[in-house]
């Protein structure tokens, strides 16, 4: 398991399901509404999380378990 890190979401597209993130390091990852750890499918653009960073295709990673922050 890789650890938790910090950011806010700065792109989500409820019609696809897709969204992007900023993490505090300045790394931009995308994520998947299934990601989303609360089963909402849906998070605001601006809304601050936490995620784990998974290796995805062509050496790539993207977030996964993203939990919104209060």
């Amino acid at each position: 398991m890789g650890r938790i890190r910090l950011g806010k979401v700065t792109a989500y597209e409820p019609e696809r399901g897709l969204g992007r993130l900023l993490g505090e390091d300045g790394e931009e990852l995308s994520f998947h509404c299934t990601a989303i750890s609360d089963g909402s499918r849906q998070v605001e653009v601006g809304t601050p999380v936490a995620y784990l960073a998974d290796p995805a295709q062509r050496g790539r990673y993207e977030a996964s378990e993203v939990v919104k922050l209060a």
